[in-house]
């Protein structure tokens, strides 16, 4: 969300997910760290960046951070990463796609991985607890297809699912991927290989990037893997 999304209003609940029937303003509960809902949305590509058809690892895809953001400014996070606003329900609350990066998608379009509580007060004066509904979104979109909110989103980068893993699991220290900078004043997208460290991520808790992306995986695999919970 924009800065300037300050005062949107938020319901609050328990850490075990209980509303509470209250609703504050999203610079009041991540000043309280009130519980609140949120989503991240796992993007996988079914082709290659470029569009091609491959047979080849599917490509997951992340966001990089506006370095205007209150939290992880500029860090690489899940590809769509957002807020339920008071009152909203899924079909609501994943307009956050289609605003961060330019991708429609309905209920249907979805698939559950799971849940996560998620607890972060590593900036000053902001406790952000969230309860995170965790979902994946297949596309068949070349990467220079998506169309990022620049107020909120500086690039895309895509890795290789086999990549990411070895990545998050501590195999190596860093990774090639393709990142797709915001189009220059021509209109032209620049898609450049990219190296990236994990270190350069929004730090995650509890193995929440390996669990995720081994549920890619089986997915990708045409199983159905349970929904799990973290935290």
């Amino acid at each position: 969300m924009a800065a300037q999304d300050g005062d949107e209003l938020f319901d609050i609940f328990d850490r075990s997910g209980k509303p509470l029937g209250v609703r504050k303003a999203r610079k009041l509960v991540h000043r309280d760290g009130d519980w609140h809902r949120s989503l991240h949305v796992w993007v996988v590509l079914e082709r290659e960046p470029d569009g091609r058809r491959s047979g080849a690892d599917p490509w997951v895809l992340f966001q990089q951070r506006s370095p205007d953001k209150d939290t992880w400014p500029g860090a690489f996070e899940v590809a769509v990463s957002g807020h339920y606003r008071a009152g909203e329900d899924l079909a609501e609350a994943l307009r956050e796609a289609e605003e961060e990066i330019g991708l429609p998608l309905a209920p249907g379009d979805v698939f559950r991985l799971g849940t996560c509580r998620h607890m972060d007060d590593h900036a000053p004066g902001i406790i952000d607890c969230e309860l995170v509904d965790v979902l994946l979104a297949t596309t068949r979109r070349a990467l220079a297809a998506f169309r990022p909110d620049p107020a909120e989103v500086t690039a895309l980068l895509s890795l290789p699912l086999d990549a990411a893993q070895r990545l998050v699991r501590g195999e190596v220290p860093s990774v090639t991927g393709l990142m797709r900078q915001a189009p220059d004043e021509s209109g032209a997208v620049k898609i450049a290989p990219r190296d990236v460290r994990l270190d350069e991520f929004v730090a995650a808790r509890d193995g929440y990037y390996e669990r995720a992306l081994a549920s890619i995986r089986r997915r990708a695999a045409g199983e159905t893997p349970a929904p799990w919970t973290l935290g």
